[in-house]
């Protein structure tokens, strides 16, 4: 691209600052400058009243037309920067993020599970030659690298043998659903507090976010017995004050109502004692009160989040439970039951299940 040098600008110029003048994508600084070249050659403007118009000093208009009548366009680019040396050697911070990413008992911090940044700036002025670094300094090095030593997830791995059969067995149950079947993820949420706000809450306003006081005053607790109808969305829901094997038993006779018109009703439910049918044979028993149109599916073990109902339950915690002000257990179960009778008018769906599964495996044998 021709940047020519001259008093007036060149045609291909002029299209270069209409350019940077039309776009909105055009960084503040450049449009700035275009805009005092552009009133000062194009339209004719005396040097005050550009800086009036554009909100400058005269010395910042008489700056920029010198840099364009001296270098053209490349004058309106900002000159290079020589700036300080760097102070820490490439060595030292790649020593900095190997501290970083091992455990502060390796440095002498007996006891501390995960670092601070005031422990590891200690640890790698301590253990790096003839570096004295600062608190920012050890912060600005791990921002750079997107390292954040302070923060751990929790992971739980499921040491279950058939865990990509389960998984594909549960998958395929949300993909394919058989015909003339139900399929329902079932499961409890168990601890859900009636707590009350001890002062107002606080709404939010432009500008400002709503706020709460952390007092509160505890009522008691439900658990919520609930089943998630995969194929529509809609969800069933029961609030008792126990989460007995009883009480499943009884929320499962409400649902065997609910679907007796279904030729087969497949539940899917994690590993919970309750679920597993034991040495009561409850389960079995239940079953053939019903005709044996039930079918249990377990989620492999440690991968309740393979069943869908547990998807409900994060949106009714964030909706509804986690900053809910509830006066008594009572007044907990009556909003609790509004926003499922809510969900399943207004809200309810089949959730995108993304996650497709391992590879079936072929489990036939050559025959020789």
């Amino acid at each position: 691209m021709s940047r020519g040098v001259g008093s007036d600008p060149t045609q291909e110029q002029r299209g270069e600052l209409q350019t940077i003048l039309g776009s909105h994508k055009s960084e503040q600084r450049l449009f700035l400058r275009a805009s005092i070249v552009w009133q000062l050659f194009e339209e004719r403007r005396p040097v005050a009243k550009v800086a009036r118009n554009l909100q400058v000093s005269a010395k910042t208009v008489r700056k920029w037309e010198s840099r364009f009548m001296d270098q053209g366009m490349d004058g309106l680019d900002d000159l290079p920067r020589i700036g300080a040396p760097p102070k820490f050697r490439v060595e030292q911070r790649c020593e900095i993020i190997a501290i970083a990413c091992d455990k502060p008992e390796n440095y002498g911090f007996e006891g501390e599970a995960k670092w601070t940044l005031n422990t590891l700036t200690e640890a790698v002025n301590k253990n790096i030659d003839t570096l004295e670094i600062s608190r920012s300094s050890v912060h600005r090095t791990l921002t750079e690298v997107d390292l954040k030593p302070h923060r751990i997830n929790m992971w739980l791995h499921s040491t279950d043998s058939e865990f990509k059969e389960k998984v594909n067995d549960v998958v395929a149950l949300y993909n394919e659903p058989p015909q003339n079947a139900v399929v329902l993820c079932v499961d409890e949420k168990t601890g859900m507090q009636a707590t009350e706000r001890k002062y107002k809450t606080e709404g939010p306003q432009p500008g400002k976010q709503g706020k709460y006081e952390h007092h509160y005053k505890r009522h008691g607790t439900q658990s919520l017995f609930a089943a998630f109808n995969t194929q529509t969305g809609h969800v069933t829901g029961w609030c008792n004050d126990t989460r007995r094997a009883e009480d499943l038993l009884e929320f499962m006779e409400v649902l065997a109502g609910k679907y007796a018109h279904v030729e087969k009703i497949i539940i899917i439910w994690d590993n919970l004692n309750t679920h597993l049918d034991g040495p009561s044979k409850r389960w079995t028993e239940f079953n053939k009160r019903h005709g044996n149109k039930f079918e249990f599916h377990y989620t492999p073990i440690h991968a309740s989040w393979v069943n869908q109902v547990e998807l409900f339950f994060s949106i009714l915690q964030k909706r509804c439970l986690k900053h809910g002000n509830f006066r008594s257990v009572q007044d907990l179960k009556t909003k609790v039951m509004a926003f499922i009778r809510r969900w399943n008018e207004k809200e309810g769906h089949p959730f995108n299940w993304t996650f497709r599964g391992y590879p079936l495996q072929n489990q036939k044998k050559e025959v020789a």
